[in-house]
């Protein structure tokens, strides 16, 4: 980290940078992302707009940082002893509630991302290459322990199969993605697709 940016977020204490947070996320599902404003998350949190311009820069940083303080843990973190238990413990963090909220929170994100260049370079350098970052970590475990073969032409997908379930379990099956639905659908795709036992 630069210490620009490290000056720039020495100035909020976490608990205050999580409620900000959890604003913007609210403000999010409330108005979705064209209709939020600084100026809205500014008087939801009683802050000033200069305070949030210059700790995160601009709406785009700041919604995605909001959404990866969103996510529960890190993937990178979780180590159960096999890949399948990885899986099913990443699956297990979020309940079918919050699953549901959270993926119609992203509908509306990815369609903003294709219109608005800042959001997408935003997404891409705070959320998806962190994430990408964090599921190598994982896979590269399962790697060492030799669940996968190094040269598994499945490994570069694993995001891709995962994402794709979650985002597309709606628009395919008129559902939101649950634990069970993500859970068998790991079984049946994903750990096939690297070789991974299932039982």
């Amino acid at each position: 980290m630069t210490e620009v940016a490290t000056a720039r977020r020495s100035r909020i204490t976490p608990e205050r940078e999580a409620e900000l947070y959890e604003a913007v996320l609210d403000l999010l599902r409330e108005v979705g992302y064209d209709a939020l404003t600084m100026d809205a998350v500014a008087a939801r949190t009683r802050s000033s707009k200069a305070t949030l311009y210059r700790q995160w820069g601009g709406k785009p940083e700041l919604v995605a940082k909001a959404i990866r303080h969103g996510k529960p843990g890190r993937a990178g973190d979780i180590d159960t002893g096999s890949l399948r238990g990885d899986f099913r413990m990443l699956v297990s963090r979020e309940d079918d509630c919050t699953m549901e909220r959270n993926s119609a929170l992203m509908r509306g994100l990815f369609m903003a991302v294709h219109t608005n260049p800042d959001l997408l370079r935003a997404f891409k350098e705070l959320l998806v290459e962190p994430e990408m970052d964090e599921f190598r970590s994982l896979l590269q475990r399962a790697i060492d322990r030799g669940e996968i073969r190094a040269d598994c032409p499945a490994l570069e997908y694993v995001v891709h199969m995962l994402i794709g379930a979650f985002a597309t379990r709606a628009l395919i099956d008129d559902h939101p993605p649950t634990q069970e639905f993500l859970a068998s659908y790991i079984d049946a795709v994903v750990l096939p697709a690297l070789g991974v036992p299932t039982v």
